[in-house]
């Protein structure tokens, strides 16, 4: 049957379908709001003309290409072209302002194709045994995965002032993140009867506004991104650091669980992977200045989650993400039923579609490699042009996601608020982790506690929950280890110091 597959695959017409879909996934990943789960349910009416397997292929490559997309405004432009790359954005934009944005673009690619390619493999040889697995958790452990992304925000902070700042920072997420209704009780909380804000703090606008808007506001005062314009020059001879392959497969692996629980996104995994890169690095004061590790964890932690995120779509009809449920509905219009027979009678195509997903890899590992140099001479635009043209694409992709005016306040008003937090020492990633996070863990929380009828133990009583329960204190024992141990140095250092 793998034979077969291959033979369907490399028809003109399919490897067409994987090169064009790929390549306009890089390009709408690049586009800040225009996302992979847009662009693939868009895809949708285009298919109902083209054979069943150009279709999946076309999707498939869009899929992988907007996952890897959305790093190269992350990194040149601090504008995350897609939620995932939020993380990227972080260690990205630092380095390119120190003139390494075409290394950064290096590894962030390497990585990707690594992730990617990882998490295929995973789909291709255990995805009936990993779907299974997904189905064990439950309510209570969605909560405490959240919680497990929420203790990265300890390891956020490098001393305890901006331990509290990004404390701080985390709870003004989750703020944000219970504006709207209560999923329990249905009751409206904090939306001052504005019927924009029924459904909540839309997440994509308020992202463009506290990276891209925000970015290009800070921008104004400066004539150009980077400060010394002759390192762009040396792009091409820059070698990939070394040490970075345990970042690597640390993402890749985390990437691929978080993508096989349904419901949880690649937003997810590249914050769960950078955050235990961050845990396991040598150079922790690095991290948020331009470390290459950060960049390698989350991107392969993001491209690790397409792999994932399929193998509930393919066995179970349980979508990973949204970007998965957008596939799943290009399936089903084909009359292809997740389940069994998607892996016997339909065994050609599905295993084609799986195998085209290591091409994708391999076109935007090579598109990206090719470009890079390219990609990083963005960064010499004098910010007279740019800020105009990155605010319009902002205010475009804040409009375009629910067709609203008022997004597009939102997103305004997100990045006002953003200088004003960046300006004072706080964490816009630990405020975008409280809000990814916050509708999670509020529902797995309250479905838990249903189940339990009120018995907090229902949160201990499972081994998949006690995992969870380790990974969290081991998440939190380095920085309250470190912070005891600056505070006894600073100690001794007060005591010897002469009165």
């Amino acid at each position: 049957m793998i034979v077969e597959s291959l033979i369907a695959l490399t028809n003109p017409y399919s490897l067409l379908a994987v090169f064009i879909g790929t390549v306009s996934g890089v390009l709408v990943g690049g586009m800040p709001g225009l996302t992979a789960t847009m662009a693939v349910a868009l895809l949708i009416p285009v298919t109902f003309a083209l054979e069943p397997l150009t279709g999946l292929l076309l999707m498939g490559g869009v899929y992988c290409g907007a996952m890897y997309g959305g790093s190269i405004p992350a990194i040149l432009l601090r504008t995350p072209g897609t939620p995932a790359a939020v993380a990227t954005a972080m260690e990205g934009y630092p380095m390119t302002q120190k003139g390494k944005g075409g290394l950064a673009l290096k590894v962030s690619v390497i990585s990707s194709f690594v992730g990617g390619t990882f998490s295929a493999f995973v789909l291709l040889l255990v995805a009936p045994i990993l779907a299974k697995f997904a189905l064990s958790f439950g309510p209570p452990e969605y909560f405490l995965l959240a919680l497990v992304g929420l203790a990265g925000i300890v390891s956020m902070a490098d001393d305890e002032s901006s331990l509290v700042k990004a404390l701080i920072s985390g709870l003004i997420g989750l703020i944000l993140a219970v504006v709207g209704t209560d999923p329990m009780s249905g009751m409206l909380r904090y939306t001052m009867n504005n019927p924009d804000l029924f459904d909540g703090i839309a997440f994509m606008p308020a992202l463009i506004g506290l990276f891209s808007i925000s970015q290009m506001l800070e921008l104004t005062g400066s004539g150009s991104i980077v400060a010394d314009t002759s390192v762009i020059t040396k792009i091409k001879r820059e070698p990939m650091p070394k040490g970075l392959g345990k970042y690597i497969g640390t993402g890749s692996l985390v990437g691929t669980i978080v993508g096989i629980l349904p419901g949880e996104g690649a937003t997810i995994a590249a914050f769960l992977s950078y955050n235990v890169a961050r845990q396991r690095s040598e150079k922790k004061e690095l991290f948020g200045k331009g470390n290459p590790e950060g960049i390698a964890a989350a991107e392969a932690g993001n491209n690790g989650c397409v792999g994932g995120s399929l193998i509930p779509t393919l066995t179970l009809g349980i979508p990973g993400n949204s970007v998965a449920a957008a596939l799943l509905g290009g399936l089903l219009v084909h009359g292809l039923i997740p389940g069994p027979e998607l892996f016997t009678k339909y065994g050609v195509m599905t295993y084609a579609f799986i195998l085209s997903l290591f091409l994708a890899n391999v076109v935007f590992l090579i598109m990206g490699l090719l470009m890079a140099p390219h990609f990083a001479r963005i960064s010499l635009t004098p910010t007279g042009l740019l800020i105009p043209v990155v605010c319009l694409f902002s205010v475009l992709g804040s409009y375009a996601m629910n067709n609203s005016i008022f997004d597009i306040y939102v997103a305004l008003a997100c990045g006002i608020v953003a200088v004003v937090l960046h300006k004072t020492g706080f964490s816009l990633g630990a405020l975008i982790l409280g809000l990814i996070l916050g509708p999670i863990a509020e529902s797995g929380f309250a479905q838990a506690l249903i189940m339990g009828h009120g018995d907090y133990r229902i949160f201990f009583n499972r081994p998949q929950a006690m995992a969870l329960w380790f990974l969290i204190i081991l998440l939190l024992v380095p920085p309250a280890y470190q912070a005891v141990k600056r505070h006894r140095e600073k100690k001794e250092a007060d005591t010897l110091q002469p009165v």
